[in-house]
């Protein structure tokens, strides 16, 4: 038998041996980026609509507006009151404030159910802080109603003005949020138990994903139950009964899958200056230099005095000095094969900006040495 303390040891070797090849097997689960089927796809017919809607805001405090179709909807609305307003009379109230109503209703929504709503004026109205939303019908783009909204606005920004004219304004107070303030009145049809399959659709498009969701499906369900048809969609049989068809689903969206690495891509915004580098983005073997010639023209006046006793007039002689500077910058160059590590450290060896990169990567790009798509937004 092997004393106390060689079996110490040798447990103490096993359990960093472990140790070691868990590090090794999460290390390898971290590369192969997995995720879950619902974080990367959704269900072909499960999907929120749009409603929009046109309604009134009342109770403002003299931040209204005036623009004529107010008016006249105010004036509907108090005829269908029981209200006739004179002949020739156009209420200009300046507690009124004509809006438009925007919300969106979920997937499955249930009348009955509440959703939050955004108003927004569509007349000159200053602000929308205290009003009050009237009932108003919110349709689909089908022309039928889906909700009715109502209630009292909640307003981020606020404005001030002076008598003397100045004024501050801050955020915008003409659009308000609702929360709550929109009842489902109307189920929408959907076609979630009308077939014998369901669908996956990517929100990236990629061959390889398609694949490894077919198969990872298939594995666990067995074979031809999932077909991929394109880089978007993953056609999967299904039960029709409609609870068995939830818990199925339920099954399938915590799958999780080894997700294929994006396309090699660089974004650049231009009105921000912001650069985004894909972390598959490849440089061919190119040489590049930068730099940039600084040209400063400097107007200094002279005054120049006429001699004692001599006829003459003071005069403004010009004196013009130009001066020209070239940056010295050295020419660095990318091997074959360059990673995103050393593109990045490479540029920020001649101290490049944010403008400078977006020239070279351009430059790059046109000699055909960028083994990436270029996208300029």
């Amino acid at each position: 038998m092997l004393p106390s303390k060689h079996k110490t040891s040798i447990r103490f070797i096993q359990q960093l041996a472990l140790l070691v090849l868990g590090l090794v097997l999460f290390s390898g689960s971290l590369y192969a980026q997995t995720s879950r089927l619902k974080d990367i796809t959704s269900v072909e017919g499960v999907r929120s609509n749009q409603l929009i809607g046109y309604g009134l805001v009342v109770g403002l405090n003299g931040t209204g507006d005036n623009a004529p179709f107010t008016n006249q909807t105010f004036a509907n609305m108090m005829n269908q009151f029981g209200i006739t307003l004179p002949p020739g009379v156009d209420p200009q109230s300046q507690n009124v404030a004509a809006v438009t109503i925007n919300a969106e209703l979920p997937a499955f929504a249930k009348p009955g159910q509440r959703l939050d709503v955004t108003v927004s004026s569509i007349g000159n109205a200053e602000s929308l802080r205290g009003g009050t939303l009237l009932m108003t019908p919110l349709r689909g783009a089908d022309g039928n109603t889906y909700a009715v909204a109502q209630g009292s606005l909640v307003v981020g920004g606020f404005g001030a003005e002076g008598e003397d004219g100045s004024s501050i304004t801050v955020n915008v107070p003409s659009v308000g949020r609702i929360p709550n303030g929109g009842m489902v009145e109307r189920e929408v049809a959907n076609i979630f138990s009308e077939k014998d399959t369901l669908t996956f659709n990517l929100h990236n498009p990629d061959f390889t994903t398609a694949r490894r969701i077919e198969e990872k499906i298939n594995e666990m369900m067995g074979p031809g139950v999932a077909q991929a048809l394109d880089p978007v969609s993953v056609r999967v049989r299904a039960p029709r009964d409609t609870s068995q068809r939830v818990a199925f689903l339920s099954v399938l969206e915590n799958l999780e899958v080894d997700t294929a690495s994006s396309a090699a891509k660089v974004i650049v915004n231009s009105r921000t200056g912001t650069i985004v580098i894909g972390q598959d983005v490849r440089v061919a073997p190119a040489a590049v230099t930068h730099g940039a010639l600084t040209v400063t023209i400097t107007e200094n006046p002279e005054v120049v005095q006429p001699e004692a006793l001599a006829d003459g007039e003071t005069q403004v002689q010009q004196n013009t000095q130009i001066d020209a500077e070239q940056e010295n910058n050295p020419m660095f160059k990318f091997d074959a094969g360059v990673t995103l590590d050393e593109i990045v450290r490479a540029v920020n060896q001649i101290g490049a900006a944010p403008g400078d990169l977006m020239a070279i990567l351009e430059a790059l790009k046109q000699a055909g040495a960028l083994n990436a798509e270029l996208i300029v937004i």
